[in-house]
């Protein structure tokens, strides 16, 4: 597949794929339910490589999840200074992200909790490389993964 081609998808069941992919998906699962915190864990309790987690990470979702598309939502802890909000959503713009949802509540203490929502089917970046950028940002507190 190139770049410039559109990636084909096939419905198969389950009984006939690959144990790994099983156990990739069951990985997936265990991170995003929260009870594991790390890869490597989840992997681990799997029993299948981190190689080839990240093999098929992205290419083997349960049926349920490529029927919702790949809608992320991010919690941020902003301080309350002129031009922040404003460097994160350009960070989404950046990585070619729509964003669906913002949401800012009011600052106490100094910081805002700024829940936003975003669509990154044709993003450049991977979630998780959208989020080590918004930790890195100037005036961001803290940033997480809360779904997706």
């Amino acid at each position: 597949m190139t770049d410039k081609t559109e990636p084909k998808f096939y419905l198969v069941r389950g009984d006939v794929l690959p144990d790994v992919f099983l156990k990739v998906v069951g990985a997936r699962e265990l991170l995003n339910t929260g009870e594991v915190r790390t890869v490597s864990d989840a992997v681990e309790r799997m029993g299948i490589s981190r190689s080839a987690f990240y093999k098929y990470k992205d290419a083997v979702l349960p049926f349920r999840d490529m029927t919702q598309g790949r809608i992320f939502t991010f919690n941020t802890f902003l301080r309350d200074e002129m031009g922040i909000l404003s460097a994160v959503l350009a960070i989404f713009a950046e990585v070619g992200a729509n964003i669906l949802t913002i949401n800012q509540n009011i600052p106490s203490s100094g910081v805002a909790l700024v829940t936003i929502a975003a669509r990154l089917d044709h993003a450049a970046e991977t979630p998780d490389e959208l989020l080590v950028r918004l930790k890195e940002t100037k005036g961001v507190v803290s940033a997480e993964l809360l779904a997706g």
